[in-house]
């Protein structure tokens, strides 16, 4: 399956979650944020996410100045 990632296509291995995807870019435990095809997906819904064939994802990371 092929999806968009921050405007790049990006492979993923047949049936993945966003928490998979998080997980392989070595995200887990960062302040990020996602959106799938426009539509901004809560944390607490990463798990059931299904990433499907030719989905648009965005990852913002949080920065934090002072």
């Amino acid at each position: 399956m092929l999806i968009q990632l921050n405007g790049e296509p990006r492979p993923l291995e047949g049936d993945s979650t966003l928490t998979n995807l998080v997980e392989s870019l070595g995200l887990t435990g960062r302040r990020i944020a996602i959106e799938v095809n426009e539509e901004i997906v809560p944390r607490s819904q990463h798990g059931q996410m299904r990433l499907n064939d030719g989905d648009r994802v965005e990852i913002v990371h949080a920065i934090g100045g002072g």
